[in-house]
């Protein structure tokens, strides 16, 4: 029986032979499994992405809002008079409520803030000071919104809200004066620039701080959007939860409310993350599909150009398991080649995909398993047939080939 070595050897020698079929069936093979690799380490960048934005302000914070009731499905609507979660409301919430440390209630107003009588639309958001530790917000410039400033005409801009005056011509905004819904706050602080995503609200960077009883001033009516808050250690969530369930039932007996907690929003969004991985392999699979069809036609090509090849070989002695083992070997070879050439393209989209969206960037163990394994596999799986038919060959017709 001819050795391996010799196998390969010989099936080098033919790949170098046809070197412009060998290139095409090379190219088809790259392109599928670069798709592959780039798209499954995609989607495992992205979930990383998102878990560690949810860890960098900790796995002890829950959201509180109105809704609709957990335990019951016909409560009423949540945006009816009565389903508004109120100041009061956030009050009795620690005192009743044990195994919270800390809460930050906080409002939500779109509106159209003037700079210079220029419109900079950017969301407003009244807060207390529990809102910057909760959130984890640093300063840039300046101080934060405290629960001593009451009803004052404060506020503080988030990292694109300042760039926006900055585009207007002011570097400096400390001091100067926004006007919102006819009334003007002057800017005592800046907030650095943080991730997006999380339990973090995403006005935070494009938007502008006031003091939350401000806002209530601002409104006709006084709800809270939601309520942030902090879990103290060793508190069982799912009691936790029946707890804030019950202490607005008692407050409000037709309101439903929904609290979320950041290891369950960590689940719920690993469990997408899987899918979505599954999907964009399963995307990237059409084109490995489409490559194994090339290999497949290339090697049914070289199986037809070398009839007299096989028909001495066969008439010298070899076995039809080893006119097989040849093709197979020569199948593996080209899509393992391909296999290679695609990882280093795989990873390098990845990694520019990761530089440009921010991402956390990593080679991931998953993908290139799967660029060895899958490439290997059909060599083998789409190389089958081609060797098969070149084992078969009578050896006398084949001598007889033109």
């Amino acid at each position: 029986m001819i050795s391996l070595s010799e196998i390969v050897r010989e099936a080098l020698k033919s790949q170098a032979a046809a070197k412009q079929r060998t290139l095409l069936a090379l190219i088809g093979i790259v392109i599928g499994i670069g798709s592959v690799i780039s798209l499954v380490t995609v989607g495992e960048m992205v979930q990383l992405t998102s878990e560690q934005q949810f860890r960098a302000m900790g796995t002890n914070i829950i959201t509180i809002q109105r809704g609709w009731d957990d335990t019951k499905g016909n409560a009423k609507r949540p945006d009816s008079q009565e389903q508004q979660v109120t100041w009061d409301d956030t009050k009795g919430l620690l005192k009743q409520v044990k195994g919270l440390d800390m809460v930050a209630p906080y409002t939500s107003s779109w509106g159209q803030p003037l700079f210079n009588d220029q419109s900079l639309d950017v969301p407003v958001l009244g807060v207390t000071s529990n809102f910057a530790g909760i959130n984890k917000l640093k300063l840039a410039q300046g101080r934060f919104i405290s629960d001593l400033d009451g009803y004052s005409l404060f506020g503080v801009l988030g990292a694109k809200a300042a760039q926006k005056l900055a585009t207007l011509g002011d570097n400096d905004p400390l001091g100067k004066t926004v006007y919102f819904k006819k009334r003007g706050f002057k800017i005592i602080g800046v907030l650095e620039r943080v991730e997006d995503g999380g339990m973090r609200p995403f006005e935070i960077n494009p938007g502008m701080m006031i003091p939350i009883h401000t806002s209530f001033m601002l409104k006709n009516k006084r709800p809270i959007n939601a309520i942030m808050a902090r879990v103290a250690p060793g508190v069982d969530r799912g009691q936790l939860k029946d707890s804030i369930n019950a202490y607005f039932k008692s407050v409000h007996p037709d309101m439903g409310v929904q609290v979320r907690s950041a290891e369950q929003l960590i689940a719920e969004m690993a469990k997408q993350s899987r899918l979505f991985t599954l999907l964009l392999g399963a995307i990237g699979s059409i084109s490995l599909l489409v490559g194994g069809i090339g290999v497949m036609n290339v090697m049914l090509v070289a199986v037809s150009e070398r009839r007299k090849e096989i028909g001495v070989r066969r008439a010298l002695g070899a076995m039809q398991r080893d006119i097989k083992v040849q093709f197979l070997v020569e199948s593996v070879i080209l899509c393992l080649a391909g296999g290679l050439i695609g990882i280093a393209l795989g990873v390098g989209a990845a990694y520019v995909l990761a530089k440009v969206n921010g991402w956390i960037f990593f080679v991931s163990g998953l993908g290139l398993t799967l660029g060895v394994g899958v490439s290997s596999a059909v060599g083998v799986f789409f190389g089958y047939f081609p060797a098969r038919q070149a084992s078969r060959l009578n050896p006398i017709l084949a001598l007889r080939d033109e």
